[in-house]
């Protein structure tokens, strides 16, 4: 049988291979037999009888995957919003110059295009961060409702909002509106975080509207290779004094890396004290960082997510923007996520547990169902014909297999030609 067929209904894997820790035990990969029945993973011991079985050959078996940090709103708009020369402040700007295009029509045809690639590509739960400045919160909520709804049982899907912390005012300027509107939809507050002389007010203010509608906080933070951009260090220092208890992401983290090691070291003791749930996203972040006209980069523009790890901090790797100015491609692919974390990251030749930073860990830090392989748990898996990690890694697995309650889904991808209209120049 090819690799690529693969039967609906009730079924054995003989000889999958999936990596140990995702089936909580210890070591690199391990090799065993997969049953699914009535959409579940009814066992995974190796030689049980079933009518249907299926010689895998080794094929590698994943979860399918939680990406927990993109952009959906801002989605595939470099056709008509492309970045003049690569740079953050270009990106930035590009941004607010197209959000008079952000009709209700607009965003929801870029982000259903964008959740059918990552349903295509195994991805199973999603946050998305919105941009809620320029008048934009309530319609752009508003698609995300819609669309919540439209991909229940496929895409578990979660939004938080975002908005500059030089925004961020208890009584005035936009903020309590956008945090009532993020209450009332049941979804996370969320800000960019950067250095401004009154940091530490505008975080209380933040966190004031968190305890008021008890939400979980998600924050864009340091992503600058400035050193002395240690929003990091405030936000540790605000939950602990606070006693806040909610969940609290703090996204790229970017300027750590670039800090002293002694300085470095203080911070991440404080993220670990403070129970922080750190996110890499390493193909925008290399894409972004340390860019200068005629300059080779110098480094990989990531955060130490070794020495995070090390610290007990939970860390999880996500895909981020895809085809708009912050980064010009991607296509919401955890597999692809996975292989250029690896290789920026340097998550080989140490650690056989990375593997959760895909799939465990972002679903803690977001509160979504755990995707598993263990028994009686939803038969929703990547099947790669890759054996090792060598094969994994070294090709994007385009011929993988997806299944969902145990049945393979169609992996057509949507078209570009999809969004002609939508994200032509005007």
């Amino acid at each position: 049988m090819e690799f690529c067929v693969l039967p609906s209904g009730a079924k054995t894997l003989r000889n999958v291979t999936i990596p140990a820790c995702l089936m909580g035990q210890n070591g690199d990969l391990m090799t065993t037999d997969l049953t699914i029945k009535d959409g579940l993973i009814t066992s995974t011991d190796a030689g049980q009888p079933a009518e249907t079985v299926i010689e895998m050959n080794g094929a590698m078996a994943l979860p399918c995957f939680v990406d927990m940090h993109t952009h959906l709103d801002k989605g595939h708009i470099w056709p008509r919003a492309s970045n003049p020369d690569g740079s953050f402040m270009g990106a930035l700007a590009t941004v607010r110059d197209d959000h008079v295009n952000w009709t209700v029509t607009d965003v929801e045809a870029r982000m259903d295009f964008a959740l059918r690639c990552a349903y295509a590509h195994g991805t199973k739960a999603m946050r998305t961060h919105i941009d809620s400045a320029d008048d934009l919160a309530a319609s752009s909520f508003g698609v995300v409702a819609k669309l919540q709804k439209k991909w229940e049982g496929k895409i578990a899907l979660q939004a938080s909002c975002l908005v500059a912390i030089d925004r961020v005012f208890r009584t005035k300027d936009i903020f309590p509106e956008v945090a009532k509107l993020v209450a009332e939809t049941g979804n996370v507050l969320g800000a960019v975080t950067y250095p401004v002389p009154d940091l530490q007010e505008r975080l209380n203010d933040f966190f004031y509207f968190a305890q008021k509608y008890d939400l979980d906080v998600d924050f864009h933070v340091d992503e600058t290779n400035d050193p002395t951009s240690d929003t990091l260090r405030t936000i540790a220092e605000t939950v602990l004094a606070l006693g806040f208890k909610n969940k609290v992401t703090v996204g790229h983290c970017c300027s750590i890396s670039v800090m002293p090691d002694d300085v470095a070291a203080g911070i991440i003791a404080l993220v670990a004290k403070a129970g922080l749930h750190v996110v890499s996203l390493p193909m925008c972040n290399m894409y972004l960082q340390d860019r200068e006209a005629g300059r080779t980069p110098r480094w990989r523009g990531v955060t130490m997510a070794h020495e995070l790890k090390a610290a007990g901090v939970n860390v999880s790797f996500a895909s981020d923007n895809t085809r708009d100015p912050f980064y010009a491609y991607g296509d919401l692919d955890m597999i692809e996520v996975m292989r250029e974390a690896t290789r920026i990251c340097h998550l080989d030749h140490g650690l056989t547990d990375w593997p959760m930073s895909f799939v465990t860990n972002p679903a803690h830090a977001c509160g979504f169902e755990t995707p598993s392989l263990n028994p009686g748990t939803p038969a929703d898996l990547i099947l790669c014909s890759a054996r090792i990690w060598t094969e994994f890694f070294a090709r994007p697995q385009s011929d993988r297999i997806v299944l969902r309650n145990g049945d393979p889904i169609d992996r057509t991808l949507p078209s570009y030609t999809e969004l002609d209209m939508i994200v032509s120049k005007p």
